[in-house]
């Protein structure tokens, strides 16, 4: 049920996540899917709603540094200082967690993924749930897990229906995709997940870029090669070549929806089978507030593919490079598979091309 937030409203969320049940509501970045954070059956009951993986950790949000310090072992210099400049904002910080959190919220790991939201009603929910519960609501993104995020909240009723109680509307979402993550919890700042916060911004406050992921780093939400995805196939191609894949693919019986930044709309014959053509923001900060909500539009039942142009490769676009990477990168198809694009495709067409997801 969508609700408008309002102070009635949010004192009633709080009471339904101090009773044990989940509640969807607004950040900056995405819709959360929110349930008590000191409550494991709440906690297990929104990995049952995504259909989550158990080690998959979620973030715990809360609305000050000082909430914060009492969900970690310690607040360290080095994340004080991040703290300090970004939260309120779209910054996750991961730590080491303290004694009290329960691993079902930290994915089994000895660490745990901080964030105070800027949205004025996270905040205000947050407050409110301080004072008739923990006052710490771990929520992932409201969607199915793998799943394009919500960032609306007919988004979130889409994905769950009526199993989730209570989604607070905040209309759309400032930013569009989810919050950049930085792991300080081994003394070292690592980028675990680029987001609106970037490279350049983090090293302003840390005196040099923060450092890649690698072997040693914790799991972290939102970082498995096949993310964010919507059903139909998606496929990156250079600008250059969007025309020519979208015919080929349209001449194959393919139905075909297209977001593009540059590459002008070509020829097609008129019809219901013409391919459907989104243009899409030129800036990148506009182009990742617009993504999800895009892709949900031209995910209609019956499309078999989603060409997306190729953005650019500068640093600024990092976080939509992570995003539409991993809803391009491939899964295993449970039942009614596309045969692949292979031996007619034009040059220099990606190849193979993965079978169409459910």
């Amino acid at each position: 049920m969508i609700v408008p937030a309002t102070p009635a409203t949010l004192e009633q969320a709080a009471r339904t996540l101090a009773a044990g049940d989940v509640v969807a509501f607004p950040t900056e970045t995405v819709y959360g899917l929110g349930a008590d954070a000191a409550n494991p059956a709440a906690v297990a009951r929104v990995f049952a709603l995504k259909r989550r993986p158990a080690d998959h950790p979620l973030i715990v949000h809360v609305a000050s540094v000082e909430a914060a310090e009492a969900w970690a072992e310690s607040m360290p210099p080095l994340a004080r200082r991040l703290a300090e400049r970004f939260w309120p904002g779209p910054l996750t910080l991961v730590l080491r967690r303290a004694a009290h959190v329960d691993t079902a919220v930290t994915g089994g790991q000895d660490t745990i993924g901080l964030r105070v939201p800027s949205h004025p009603v996270a905040l205000a929910l947050l407050q409110a749930f301080a004072r008739v519960g923990s006052g710490a609501v771990a929520a992932p993104s409201a969607n199915r897990f793998g799943r394009l995020s919500a960032t609306r909240a007919a988004h979130v009723v889409d994905e769950f229906g009526d199993a989730v109680p209570m989604v607070i509307d905040g209309g759309g979402s400032d930013v569009g995709i989810e919050s950049t993550i930085v792991d300080v919890s081994n003394g070292r700042a690592v980028l675990l997940r680029p987001g609106a916060i970037g490279i350049d911004r983090l090293a302003e406050v840390l005196g040099e870029p923060p450092a890649a992921r690698d072997a040693r780093s914790p799991r972290a939400s939102g970082t498995l090669a096949s993310h964010y995805a919507p059903q139909a196939q998606v496929m990156l191609v250079e600008a250059d070549l969007v025309g020519e894949v979208v015919r080929f693919l349209a001449g194959d019986g393919r139905s075909v929806a297209v977001l593009a930044r540059t590459a002008g709309e070509p020829l097609f014959p008129a019809g219901p089978a013409a391919p459907r053509w989104q243009r899409a923001p030129a800036d990148p900060a506009a182009y990742a507030h617009e993504l999800y909500a895009t892709l949900r539009g031209l995910d209609v039942p019956g499309t078999d593919v989603i060409v997306v142009e190729q953005p650019p490769q500068d640093v600024d676009w990092a976080a939509v490079h992570d995003r539409l990477l991993r809803a391009a990168a491939d899964r295993p198809v449970a039942s009614d598979p596309v045969p692949p694009v292979t031996a007619t495709a034009p040059a220099r067409l990606p190849s193979p091309v993965p079978g169409r997801r459910r």
